[in-house]
């Protein structure tokens, strides 16, 4: 189910510049009965990307109401993934923008993925993987279109028990997982990569570092090596589609589902709970 420019179909113009260059953003949001969860969060953060790459955003208010007419069109299902996508529009061969530019704006709903719920309970088997995040302080953080990075890092590996792979920056410092978000527990403190030359700052990062501090666990951005993640009491990934998976283990190291990572699963589930009533 599609809608491009608020139109039922499902065909872009070859000259997008999305299709061409990558010239876009991207979100991705998870929809409890009808309601997508942090849909003005996500409404915020597109914003905001679209800020740093000079692309017009799309009134607020059309895609909210956009968003929510397909989750409603979506009833007959509990779960289910919205994708938002907004693209520089189409202009022309070459890199240079057109000076009129008209964003294109793409809503599409997606079966939710069938994630086992021992995931969330007992936890995943993560890898870490060869291929480098480069460094760009100029898209660092926001979610842009151009993922090869994250392509090639997903395609090192097919086996079934490894559920995520941790990706390193081309100095060896551990920053994110393929699709998610990376947390360690240590000394009950909560840290996480500061994504100042690479990453993506996702949704549910924010959340559960804003959830940790008003709970009074400390949470430290830092720049962190393989070893110092190794040595942790507890680590976890997280995204806006998964919530929280506790990491049981990476490559030979193994590691418990603490109370710290519980706690913030708990907090998180209420979170959530609370901005689907509201939303509704």
């Amino acid at each position: 189910m599609i809608l491009i420019n608020g139109e039922s179909k499902a065909h872009i113009e070859i000259s997008d510049r999305g299709f061409q260059y990558g010239d876009g953003l991207f979100e991705t949001i998870e929809v409890r009965d009808d309601q997508p969860v942090f849909l003005e969060r996500h409404l915020a953060r597109l914003n905001s990307g679209c800020r740093r790459l000079h692309i017009p955003c799309p009134d607020a208010e059309l895609l909210r109401l956009e968003a929510k007419e397909l989750c409603r069109r979506w009833h007959t299902h509990r779960r289910a993934v919205l994708k938002i996508i907004v693209t520089r529009g189409s202009g022309g061969r070459g890199y240079r923008q057109p000076d009129a530019i008209h964003p294109t704006r793409v809503l599409s709903l997606h079966p939710y993925p069938d994630y086992p719920e021992i995931y969330s309970e007992r936890g995943v088997v993560a890898r870490f993987c060869a291929t480098r995040l480069g460094l760009n302080p100029a898209l660092a953080g926001i979610k842009h279109l151009n993922r090869l990075e994250q392509v090639m890092a997903r395609a090192e590996w097919s086996e079934p028990d490894i559920q995520e792979g941790l990706m390193l920056d081309v100095n060896d410092y551990v920053i994110e997982g393929t699709m998610t978000n990376l947390f360690y527990v240590k000394n009950n403190s909560l840290y996480t990569a500061e994504l100042v030359q690479s990453g993506v700052a996702g949704i549910m990062r924010g959340i559960i570092t804003a959830l940790s501090i008003d709970h009074g666990l400390p949470v430290i951005e830092h720049r962190f090596s393989k070893d110092e993640l190794l040595s942790a009491d507890e680590a976890f990934v997280c995204n806006s589609i998964i919530g929280v998976w506790p990491i049981k283990q990476i490559e030979t190291a193994h590691f418990s589902v603490g109370p710290v990572t519980q706690r913030i699963q708990s907090w998180l589930d209420k979170f959530a709970r609370n901005d689907c009533m509201e939303a509704g």
